[in-house]
């Protein structure tokens, strides 16, 4: 299907690995020029190569996104390399694994201002030009643990319930302009992070670590639908339509791609 994405630039946030690096490769090969952001220089710079090797176009520029300078930095590198932006995809977004009393009150707050934050950052700054130009996409990245919290990671949990009303919200707010935001929250997703907490759990089980044992035992646990874990192949297509033209009509939504983990019809 040609998504009529050919000549559109995005900036994709936290895009050196995992669903982010599949994100910025599965868009450049619709045709947009895609800036990819990240922390560490050496995973920008390939990815960049990679993309550029295979016929796309990419910039990249390196930034710590919870830092107002740094984001500012972010965006003015993007706008120097393709001088707009059509597509903002947020999706960068730290992940600690602390329980409930583990926890202070100050990392809470630190972790809501790098997932939270970074967004009103990003969009404070690039929205108001694609309001200008009547056409413009902003995605956040959310997580079936929004809408469903668990004992583990809830001060992270929380800052993904955040971005879904944060994409809500500003949907209503440009309304009539051309512009829609939209949240994909993934769930269970085969990312090499994903894969150093199952080795850890499954070591902590007394268990050798191999991939496929590790999804039939959360497949079985979990009860999860789909039968499988996902790949980050299955968010980059999601978030690839809504950037698309195709999806004019879709805003303040919180596409679940999570293979029926949210056992729930909202």
């Amino acid at each position: 299907m040609d998504l009529k994405l050919s000549g559109k630039a995005a900036l994709v946030t936290g895009s050196t690995s995992g669903i982010g690096e599949q994100i910025v490769k599965t868009l450049a090969s619709e045709g947009v020029s895609v800036f990819v952001h990240g922390r560490r220089e050496a995973e920008a710079r390939r990815v960049v190569k990679e993309i550029e090797d295979a016929g796309g176009k990419a910039a990249f520029a390196i930034g710590d996104l919870a830092s107002a300078e740094d984001a500012t930095s972010v965006v003015q590198a993007a706008l120097a390399a393709f001088g707009h932006i059509d597509i903002l995809v947020n999706n960068a977004g730290a992940f600690p694994m602390k329980k409930w009393l583990d926890s202070t009150a100050a990392e809470w707050t630190d972790l809501y201002n790098a997932n939270v934050g970074s967004v009103v950052r990003l969009v404070t700054q690039l929205v108001p030009a694609m309001k200008e130009r009547q056409w413009g996409r902003v995605i956040l990245l959310g997580s079936f643990l929004g809408p469903m919290p668990e004992a583990i990671v809830p001060n992270y949990a929380a800052t993904k319930a955040a971005n879904i009303s944060q994409a809500v919200s500003l949907a209503k707010e440009l309304g009539g302009t051309g512009v829609t935001s939209n949240t994909v929250s993934p769930g269970p997703i085969r990312t090499p992070g994903l894969e150093d907490g199952a080795k850890l759990m499954m070591e902590s089980m007394g268990h050798t670590y191999d991939f496929a044992s590790f999804e039939a035992f959360y497949v079985a646990h979990n009860k999860l639908p789909a039968g499988k874990l996902g790949s980050p192949v299955d968010i980059a297509n999601a978030v690839a339509f809504l950037a698309s033209p195709l999806a004019d009509y879709i805003t303040g939504t919180n596409l679940r791609v999570d293979g029926g983990m949210v056992p729930t019809i909202n």
